[in-house]
């Protein structure tokens, strides 16, 4: 398992080692050992979410309120996504800082974010399916997002693409309206 540190402290990139031959592929996307390893602690699996997407669905910049908040390790075992993890905790010297990964069933990697850290991923191709461990189960009162077209957050969309957004991730605040608001998690 190859292990990259990501713009945003604590969040890491995953890319395990795949196994081929002419029946297929096998492939174990989490590995405890070498997360452990990477982020220093065991990962409590407490709920698993699937998601299946059409190209260009843009969902998130999705967050937990803290305390308990949320970790989560995310992967694309069919289609293409790209995958964005931002910095929403007020306070820590990295706030507003992003990082893109590109995931697919090809290299398997995987992203690892920590408790305060935001997600947002852009659906590349029609099916995109991204699974989720989840460390905390889904309580919709705690769920909080920032909108993923903030200019402020500048994410890395590719130029041209026809966005298809919920209402809830289109009318959600921008970053300044959540710091005003006081709903960003702290460091």
């Amino acid at each position: 398992m190859k292990v990259r540190a990501l713009a945003v402290p604590g969040s890491f990139e995953f890319t395990p080692q795949t196994h081929e031959d002419h029946r297929g592929v096998f492939v174990s996307p989490m590995q405890q050992t070498p997360f452990v390893e990477a982020v220093g602690h065991r990962f409590e699996v407490a709920q698993t979410n699937h998601s299946r997407s059409a190209r260009g669905v843009l969902r998130g910049v999705h967050f937990t309120a803290t305390p308990p908040g949320q970790a989560k390790y995310v992967h694309c075992p069919h289609g293409r996504v790209l995958d964005v993890v931002v910095d929403l905790r007020v306070g820590s010297p990295a706030f507003g800082t992003w990082d893109a990964v590109e995931l697919d069933p090809i290299s398997f990697r995987a992203v690892y974010l920590p408790v305060g850290v935001g997600h947002t991923f852009l659906a590349l191709e029609d099916d995109s399916i991204v699974s989720y461990l989840a460390s905390t189960e889904y309580a919709a009162e705690r769920e909080l997002g920032v909108n993923p077209l903030d200019p402020q957050l500048a994410l890395p969309w590719p130029k041209g693409t026809e966005f298809c957004l919920s209402e809830r991730d289109r009318t959600a605040v921008s970053l300044e309206e959540a710091m005003r608001s006081g709903i960003l998690p702290r460091h």
